[in-house]
């Protein structure tokens, strides 16, 4: 399946991962870390992007970003090539050192600015490099720190306008902390490292409720955001965004939406499209196929092809069930 384009809309938020060729290291030492952060600060000064949070790790990064007179991806080239030639020259190795193409997901700015700022900023804690809060507001290694208190050399990091959403100033930066230290009980957030439904949503409960009630909403994979915001930047952008734009109007993938509908029920996908006959199998069976059929568009063939049974046990309790899906 051909990859789809990254959407590339100045002015909008990014979420931007990158990880070393077969999960290597891609900061060997500290210059290697200082050179990357030099880099992402010249992009700010030379009006490319604004710059809200930042992490780097051994194997891989995360940015915040906004684009500004620059396409991301005449930026992450710049940034990237220029990296891997360096850190290539310095170590005496050769060939790529990134792994396939960065990962780049367009964000709705007030509904998640502040949450994926913690969340990236929160990776170094997550992930070992430091031990504990007290480490990380002393580790240099993300913006964490020139959100606490000014540090020479990040003055191209947007300070201000991240610790605007906590009040400004030293308010802000107290604010912001506190917001942090909360967020170390809430774990790794899967919803917050891609677009899609399930994590515009918050999860998969949320997108079954949605489909119970009938209810549709506009959803891509390169995109975190409700379906009003989902729907405008599809509008904007290329001819795979407005195809899949007139895709997600019609219906969710029945895989994505069996895999919820197992999770609702505690069974697993093989036992579903297996034609057991376990009460608990049956009854997501029945669930998946009214949701399928009456909320989301597909055919009872196409739902009986899936599950490997004939359409007759599709049909039937979608009749006996119509009225309570009303």
């Amino acid at each position: 399946m051909p990859r789809s384009a990254r959407l590339d809309a100045p002015g909008v938020l990014h979420h931007v991962m990158g990880r070393g060729i077969e999960k290597r290291k891609i900061f060997l030492d500290d210059q290697d870390r200082v050179d990357f952060i030099n880099r992402l600060g010249k992009l700010v000064k030379e009006d490319s992007m604004d710059i809200y949070a930042w992490a780097i790790l051994s194997n891989h990064f995360h940015i915040l970003c906004k684009t500004k007179k620059r396409p991301l991806s005449s930026s992450m080239r710049n940034l990237l090539t220029g990296y891997a030639v360096n850190f290539n020259r310095r170590h005496r190795r050769h060939g790529h050192l990134f792994q396939n193409r960065y990962k780049s997901i367009v964000c709705q700015e007030d509904a998640y600015l502040v949450e994926l700022v913690r969340y990236i900023h929160l990776n170094l804690l997550r992930a070992g490099v430091v031990k504990d809060l007290r480490e990380l507001n002393d580790c240099p290694w993300s913006g964490h720190l020139a959100l606490l208190r000014n540090i020479d050399g990040r003055e191209w990091q947007n300070q201000d306008y991240v610790l605007s959403y906590f009040g400004g100033g030293r308010r802000g930066r107290r604010n912001y902390l506190r917001f942090v230290e909360e967020g170390i009980s809430l774990g790794r957030r899967p919803e917050l490292v891609g677009g899609g439904l399930v994590r515009s949503l918050g999860g998969w409960s949320s997108v079954i409720a949605l489909r119970r009630r009938g209810e549709k909403q506009v959803s891509d994979e390169r995109i975190l955001g409700d379906g009003d915001f989902v729907e405008a930047m599809l509008a904007e952008s290329d001819d795979i965004g407005k195809e899949n734009l007139r895709i997600s109007k019609k219906k969710l993938n029945l895989w994505s939406l069996a895999e919820g509908v197992c999770k609702e029920h505690g069974v697993n996908l093989k036992e579903l499209r297996s034609g057991s006959r376990r009460h608990g199998v049956v009854e997501a069976r029945q669930e998946l196929s009214r949701l399928a059929v009456m909320a989301h568009g597909y055919s009872g063939a196409e739902v009986a092809r899936y599950l490997g049974v004939t359409n007759s046990c599709i049909t039937r309790p979608l009749s006996l069930g119509s009225k309570k899906v009303q």
